[in-house]
């Protein structure tokens, strides 16, 4: 009975595991289709977001499951209630993907500042970055390794500070580019809001390794357990 407990626990690690690197390739290709103005990638990113949210389901259902019939208590406890609540995050960063397609596709043709593109760029590949790491931090539970990703959120919050002040510089400048400079700051705000999720997934990290919920950025609010 344990080693069929056991075997679950494993294989909704693994699945877990599988929808960080879906959600990763969201983000790349969700900036890349943006800063290229490619509206096809964009389509893509939207479409295959419906199995990120299915594999978010399954894992969610599985938890409920498990904690129904296995009652499971401290660290066993802890770490479906961490596949859950972190899966859950892992959702969100790919809806954010899903809005900076959705920007893509309506932005398209627009007059663009390839400046501004440039940082959000590097914006998308910080976060991956972090996408990336988190997923390895959860897999082996390094709650050290966790705390370090979160700190790094602080530059994404910097970087899309300043596409925010670039964007109504530009603005003010140049009428035409209101509407593509208007999807900048939206996009700066999707790139933050990404990297706040992430630090979701340390804290739940955290949470595993000590049993305490815990904020690792003052900027940012976990979601409680209920």
């Amino acid at each position: 009975m344990r080693r069929a407990y056991d075997e679950e626990l494993e294989r909704m690690h693994r699945t877990f595991s599988q929808m960080g690197n879906r959600v990763n390739e969201a983000i790349y290709k969700a900036v890349k289709a943006f800063v290229t103005h490619d509206k096809e990638l964009a389509k893509k990113v939207i479409e295959e977001d419906k199995k990120i949210n299915a594999i978010e389901h399954q894992l969610e259902q599985e938890s409920i499951e498990l904690i129904a019939l296995q009652q499971p208590v401290t660290g066993d406890l802890r770490k479906i209630i961490t596949v859950m609540k972190a899966c859950a995050d892992l959702e969100r960063i790919g809806d954010h993907a899903v809005s900076i397609s959705k920007s893509t596709i309506r932005v398209k043709g627009t007059k663009r500042k390839k400046d501004i593109e440039d940082l959000i760029s590097l914006a998308g590949d910080k976060i991956m970055r972090m996408g990336q790491d988190i997923i390895e931090a959860y897999v082996q539970y390094d709650a050290k390794k966790a705390v370090e990703i979160a700190e790094r959120d602080n530059e994404i919050d910097e970087l899309a500070n300043q596409i925010r002040r670039d964007s109504i510089e530009e603005m003010r400048k140049d009428s035409e580019l209101v509407l593509g400079a208007t999807d900048y700051i939206l996009v700066s705000t999707y790139l933050e809001r990404m990297g706040d999720y992430i630090t979701n997934i340390s804290e739940w990290i955290l949470y595993y390794d000590t049993g305490e919920i815990q904020e690792l950025n003052t900027h940012h609010t976990l979601e409680k357990l209920d």
